[in-house]
């Protein structure tokens, strides 16, 4: 990425302030919260493939964290978290509400 101005990276920032604040307080807030809440041990005992696991795991936190902002519906949230593999559903299994949605 090229650089950008100050005045360019502030209004990035802002943005992506403004959407963290919407998916922490959004639809989803307490599945954002348990997935934030699992250590890296919860992730490694899924499976041992770290890099892997916590590349599917941040996937999993923007599938979620969107979902939130945006309201999605419930069906939307678990499609997209079953599109993401078998990784992303165990992990997401970890959190009880993220479960009785898969």
């Amino acid at each position: 990425m090229a650089d950008i101005t100050d005045e360019e990276f502030d209004g990035l920032l802002d943005q992506a302030i403004k959407n963290a604040h919407e998916s922490i307080v959004g639809k989803y807030k307490d599945e954002v919260a348990g997935l934030t809440a699992l250590s890296k041990a919860d992730i490694d005992a899924i499976t041992p493939n770290d890099t892997a696991d916590l590349e599917t795991y941040e996937k999993l936190m923007a599938v979620v964290r969107e979902a939130s902002r945006v309201n999605a519906s419930q069906a939307q949230l678990a499609a997209r978290v079953r599109a993401l593999g078998d990784v992303a559903v165990a992990i997401a299994k970890k959190v009880p509400k993220l479960a009785a949605l898969l």
